[in-house]
């Protein structure tokens, strides 16, 4: 794994996916990207223990991080 994707996704993760979960109390932190570029998070504050947490993985963290 390149570092410049890891610093690509922690960049996109701070200013436009965190700015979105923080209006609810919440936030997401880069965990680990694999070598085969699999970007794992978790979710934070209030985020992480929501019922909608997997559709904020999906509608918000995925679609941005595509």
């Amino acid at each position: 794994m390149s570092e410049s994707l890891q610093n690509r996704i922690k960049k996109v993760l701070q200013e436009k996916v965190n700015p979105i979960l923080q209006t609810e109390g919440g936030g997401v932190e880069l965990v680990e990207v694999t070598d085969d570029k699999v970007v794992k998070v978790k979710l934070q504050g209030a985020c992480g223990m929501c019922p909608f947490a997997q559709y904020t993985l999906a509608g918000v963290v995925e679609r941005l991080l595509k």
